[in-house]
């Protein structure tokens, strides 16, 4: 099978397209070899995919028939991500919620719905001070 199709057909990829244009790009390798998207893929394979800032490590076990669920892709990979990975992603998460301090330029969206709310809160309480 195709190395464009398993991605997609385990679901790393929402389409078979994306999958190839990642591929393209350099993002994704098979047994430390830079990959094409018609590179065969065969069970014991070893594949390293670029995605969201992790590099997913995955062992081929099997190939699928053809797109499968969720529950069972277990069937077809083996995922050998490090935990690192995904705690490395979280950290960046949060590095980038405290990107500028309070009070600093103009309001985000969200900074704007917030006081949006409290500026609406503010008016229904004086108006059942008021009745």
């Amino acid at each position: 099978m195709r190395i464009d199709k398993y991605l997609w057909c385990i679901r790393y990829y929402k389409t078979r397209n994306i999958a190839t244009e990642a591929i393209k790009k350099g993002h994704i390798s098979v047994n430390n070899q830079t990959a094409k998207p018609s590179r065969e893929v065969y069970a014991s394979d070893k594949i390293v995919l670029r995605k969201d800032q992790i590099n997913y490590q995955i062992t081929v076990l099997d190939i699928p028939p053809n797109r499968v669920g969720a529950k069972l892709v277990d069937m077809y990979r083996k995922d050998e991500t490090p935990k690192e990975a995904f705690e490395h992603l979280a950290l960046l998460k949060l590095s980038k919620d405290h990107y500028r301090a309070k009070g600093e330029g103009r309001p985000t969206k969200k900074d704007r719905r917030e006081i949006d709310d409290y500026i609406w809160e503010e008016k229904d309480d004086d108006d059942k001070k008021d009745e």
